[in-house]
């Protein structure tokens, strides 16, 4: 697995990085055309860290504090309020989410791809 610094050697200096998952749109022939295209590097995500997606452990947990326990009655309230939800997201919430991914990147490097959970801040 390598390093941030690594890949993109500017890494910090408004350099685009993209990290995903391996789901299989991620992974298909259009995406890294486009990638390619674009000339936006990719971090691979190692196998079995599923702590490492920001989505995990960022994003889902806000959309849940702000959306449990209502019902909705149809597709599009859900996508009204889930939008809601998303416009509250500062810029401060997204640094703070990349510095919580470097470091489970940084811990899940140094483990050497094993899994592990959480950020080890506790």
């Amino acid at each position: 697995m390598k390093k941030c610094e690594d890949i993109a050697p500017n890494f910090g200096e408004k350099t685009w990085l993209l990290h995903h998952d391996n789901a299989p749109y991620h992974t298909a022939v259009l995406t890294h055309q486009f990638l390619a295209k674009n000339k936006i590097a990719v971090i691979s995500h190692p196998p079995f860290s599923p702590d490492l997606a920001p989505c995990d452990f960022f994003l889902f947990p806000k959309m849940k504090l702000k959306l449990k326990g209502r019902r909705f009655d149809t597709i599009e309230e859900i996508q009204a309020e889930t939008q809601k939800v998303l416009d509250t997201l500062t810029e401060k919430d997204f640094q703070e989410a990349f510095q919580k991914w470097r470091r489970r990147w940084d811990r899940c490097l140094h483990s050497g791809g094993n899994y592990f959970e959480g950020d080890g801040d506790r």
